[in-house]
C-alpha cells in the first residue's frame, strides 16, 4: 500500500461547461487529460485522494491541512453555484500526514475553524476553485473518494518536497492506497491578453517545465531559477515540487498527458506512476541544510525592553506565577504607550516556533499587544502545537511593532525592504511584513499576499502600506 499515482492538474473555472459554456471546448485537451486521470485514479485502486492546492490558506512558515470534517464548495464564485461538492475528510489519514511532516522538521498549520475566524478567512470546509475545478472532471471519470487538502506554503523549494515523502509514509503507515494529485496553472503570462500581462519568460518557463517533467528530472524542477519562475506568474511550482516527494527514491513513469494555452496561461495534465523502489534507496533531492543553532541565553543581557516584556510574559504564565502587576503609565516608556499593531515571534534553535500579530491595534497601547500577541504565539499559532513549560529555556522572542497603515494609490511608492503590505478584497486579506528573504520586489510581495488572501491574480485590491520597527 501506499501512493500508487501522483497527478497535476490545472485549475481554470472556464474548463467547466457549467461555468464557461461554449469557451470551456476551448481547453478541450485539459478536459480530457483529466478524465483519463481519474480513470486512472480508479484503476490504480485508491481509497483516499490528497490534493494540493494553491489557493487555499497559505503560510509564510507552514503548509496547510484542513481538518474539518466535511469539505464542501461550489463554483458559485464564478457563476455556478449548482457544480457543488460535499466529501467526507479523511481525517485519519490528514493526522498522520501531519505527523509524518513534523517528524521531517516541516510545520504544518492544522487549519480548521477557529484558524479561518483568526485569519479572518473564509470556512475551512469550503473547497477553493483550486479544488474544485480539477475535482469536476475527476468526478465525471468516476472518482468519488474521501479526500485530504493541503495548500502551499512559502517555504524553501526543499522543505516544500518533503511534504510529498510525508504523505507517501503516512499512506504505507496506515496500509492505504492513496492518489495524490497536485493543483496548478503554469505560466499566466504567455500572450498580450494573458490575466498577468506579457512576458518572455512565460513560454521559456513553460517549455522548460513541460521537458523537466517528460524527463523525470526532479533535481532540475526543483532548481528552476527564482527569476524565471517569478517573471512566469506561475500558480502551480509549488503544489508540483511537494507532489514530486512522494515519488522520492523510486523509479516512475513520468507522462505528460496534455499541455494548452488558449487564454494565456499555460495548462497541463501529467501522470507519474509508481513503479518500484530504488535498490540503493537513492533520493532525488536533498533536504536544506542544517542551521547553525544559536544560544538563546546568550542575548537576553541585551534584550530590548518589548522583547523582554514577551518573554517575562510568556514565561510566567507557564510557570504558574499567573499575571504579573501590570505597571502604571509612568513605568512604561512613551513611545509603548500608544496603541499600534504588533507581531510577536518565538524561534527556537532558530526556527520559528509561533508568531501571532495584529496589523491595526486591538488594544489601548502597544505594551498591551505586546501581552496579548505573546501568549498566542506560544499557544495558539495553528502551524505549531502550543510550546511546553521545558522549552521555555531555548526560546528565542522578537518583537515587531507596525506603523499606521496608509493606502497605496501609486505602486511605484512601495519599497519590499522598507514596507510591508496589505491588499484586500470583500472579506478577504493578506499580509506580508517587509525586509523578508527572497522577497527582492514588489511584484513578487503583492503576489504573495493575494495566495495569502485566496485572490486570483486578475481581481481588484485594496493596497496599504506599513513600516515595521522590529525589537530583539
Amino acid at each position: 500500500m501506499g501512493v500508487v499515482l501522483c497527478g497535476i492538474a490545472p485549475h481554470p473555472p472556464v474548463m467547466v461547461p457549467e461555468v464557461g459554456g461554449r469557451r470551456a471546448e476551448e481547453t478541450a485537451a485539459s478536459r480530457d487529460a483529466l478524465l483519463e486521470l481519474g480513470r486512472r485514479i480508479l484503476a490504480g485502486g485508491a481509497g483516499a485522494l490528497v490534493m494540493i492546492t494553491p489557493h487555499g490558506p497559505v503560510f509564510r512558515d507552514a503548509v496547510g491541512i484542513v481538518t474539518v470534517p466535511r469539505l464542501r464548495g461550489d463554483l458559485g464564485h464564478f457563476g455556478a453555484p449548482e457544480v457543488a461538492f460535499d466529501l467526507p475528510n479523511d481525517r485519519e489519514l490528514a493526522a498522520e500526514i501531519r505527523a509524518r511532516c513534523e517528524r521531517h522538521g516541516l510545520p504544518v498549520a492544522a487549519v480548521g475553524r477557529e484558524t479561518a475566524r483568526f485569519y479572518r478567512r473564509p470556512a475551512p470546509s469550503e473547497l477553493d476553485h483550486g479544488v474544485t475545478a480539477p475535482l469536476y472532471w475527476l468526478r465525471q471519470a468516476g472518482v468519488e473518494l474521501p479526500l485530504v487538502v493541503a495548500s502551499v506554503g512559502f517555504l524553501p523549494r526543499e522543505k516544500l518536497y518533503l511534504f510529498g515523502r510525508a504523505v507517501r509514509e503516512a499512506a504505507a503507515a496506515l496500509d492505504k492506497k492513496v492518489a495524490l494529485v497536485a493543483s496548478g496553472d503554469l505560466s499566466h503570462r504567455l500572450t498580450p491578453d494573458a490575466p498577468g500581462g506579457y512576458s518572455p519568460c512565460g513560454q521559456e518557463f513553460d517549455a522548460l517545465v513541460v521537458d523537466l517533467l517528460r524527463r523525470g528530472d526532479v533535481r532540475s524542477l526543483v532548481e528552476i531559477d527564482e527569476y524565471l519562475a517569478e517573471e512566469a506568474g506561475e500558480c502551480g511550482l509549488r503544489p508540483i515540487i511537494m507532489l514530486l516527494g512522494a515519488l522520492d527514491g523510486d523509479d516512475f513513469k513520468p507522462e505528460v498527458l496534455s499541455y494548452e494555452a488558449p487564454f494565456g496561461v499555460g495548462y497541463m495534465v501529467a501522470a507519474f506512476t509508481p513503479v518500484e523502489a530504488r535498490p540503493d534507496n537513492r533520493s532525488d533531492t536533498e533536504e536544506a541544510p542544517t542551521e547553525r543553532e544559536p544560544d538563546p541565553a546568550a542575548g537576553r543581557a541585551g534584550e530590548s525592553y518589548l522583547v523582554r516584556l514577551a518573554r517575562e510574559r510568556v514565561e510566567s504564565l507557564y510557570r504558574g506565577e499567573g499575571e504579573r502587576r501590570r505597571p502604571g503609565a509612568d513605568e512604561v516608556p512613551p513611545e509603548f504607550q500608544r496603541p499600534g499593531g504588533v507581531f510577536v515571534s518565538i524561534k527556537k534553535h532558530g526556527r520559528l516556533r509561533g508568531c501571532i500579530g495584529t496589523i491595526e491595534p486591538t488594544h489601548v497601547s502597544v505594551y498591551e499587544e505586546v501581552l496579548q500577541n505573546a501568549v498566542a504565539a506560544a499557544r495558539h499559532d495553528p502551524r505549531f502545537p502550543p510550546v511546553r513549560r521545558d522549552e521555555l529555556d531555548e526560546l528565542e522572542y522578537s518583537v515587531d511593532v507596525l506603523s499606521p497603515l496608509e493606502p497605496v494609490t501609486d505602486l511605484s511608492t512601495l519599497d519590499p525592504k522598507k514596507y510591508g503590505v496589505l491588499v484586500t478584497h470583500g472579506g478577504r486579506s493578506g499580509v506580508l511584513l517587509p525586509d523578508l528573504e527572497g522577497i527582492d520586489t514588489v511584484g513578487k510581495q503583492l503576489a504573495i499576499c493575494r495566495e495569502k488572501a485566496g485572490l486570483p491574480p486578475d481581481v481588484p485590491v485594496t493596497v496599504y502600506r506599513f513600516t515595521v520597527t522590529r525589537y530583539t
